[in-house]
């Protein structure tokens, strides 16, 4: 891992988070679209600066869900307080609609500090249910201009399936992708994006477990997704008019075609997390 210069590649700090939590843990939008028009503002990318160089580096996605209140996936924060944080890098947060990777040059860049990092003590990548959640507490951001997103009420995703209200659910995740999957030469690639784009994509409803929403990106069925880049990317959906942040992406298929697996925000787990921090529907 890299140590307190940051001269680490993206492919490089990739592969070691990917080592030190879940196979797959980092799933950038595929098949989807940037966010040029700034519609999701309240998605914004999980920083790390280096305390000796000044380079900046997105590692996942996030949604305020208060003024004060970042969500994301704790086994991104257990790998920057693990990892990183030890390494000499500091926690910041971002909503710029694009982020740039390596040294901070420009002021354009408007980084959020990170008060304090909360990783889920119950957290378990073993578990069926691993209480993959965290969030960062910011300086307020009452003045930003950014609306944070809803929260789903208990067991909405139990309640729509029992009446097979999910069937024709679409969904939408939204992340800050360091990498694309492209198609060249016979074969899909990775292309690096720099600065990484905010991107959002629509996705199909597969199936639904007691933790976990599975998502179809089968692009042959028109659907697109996550892929390396996205975690603790917020998974939106449209319920009576109302755009319900419901779930946060977690994992997926190796190649970025198939499936998104995204931890759900209804159940009592993580409600249970989030409570202390944030006004629960």
């Amino acid at each position: 891992m890299p140590s307190a210069r940051f001269v680490v590649s993206r492919a490089g700090l990739l592969a070691a988070v990917c080592a030190l939590t879940s196979p797959l843990p980092l799933p950038a939008i595929v098949y989807g679209f940037a966010d040029t028009a700034n519609v999701f503002k309240n998605t914004g990318a999980f920083i790390v600066k280096s305390d000796s160089t000044g380079s900046i580096f997105p590692i996942c996605t996030g949604t305020l869900i208060s003024p004060t209140v970042f969500l994301t996936a704790s086994h991104c924060t257990l790998y920057f307080e693990q990892t990183l944080r030890p390494a000499g890098y500091t926690a910041y947060v971002s909503f710029d609609a694009a982020i740039p990777f390596g040294p901070l040059t420009s002021s354009s860049t408007n980084l959020v500090p990170v008060v304090q990092v909360v990783t889920n003590p119950n957290y378990n990548q073993r578990q069926s249910e691993s209480g993959d959640i965290a969030v960062l507490i910011v300086p307020d951001q009452s003045g930003s201009g950014i609306v944070p997103a809803l929260l789903p009420s208990r067991n909405l995703l139990d309640d729509l399936s029992a009446r097979n209200g999910l069937k024709d659910a679409v969904f939408t995740p939204v992340g800050y992708g360091l990498q694309n999957r492209m198609t060249g030469g016979g074969k899909p690639f990775f292309q690096d994006l720099n600065p990484v784009p905010r991107m959002y994509a629509f996705s199909g409803y597969n199936a639904l477990s007691p933790g976990y929403l599975r998502l179809s990106q089968n692009y042959a069925t028109g659907n697109g997704g996550a892929c390396y880049g996205d975690s603790g990317g917020p998974n939106f959906y449209n319920h009576e008019g109302q755009h319900l942040l419901v779930a946060i992406t977690i994992t997926g298929d190796a190649v970025c075609r198939a499936t998104n697996v995204v931890y759900r925000l209804d159940t009592d787990s993580a409600r249970q997390f989030l409570a202390p921090y944030v006004t629960l529907p």
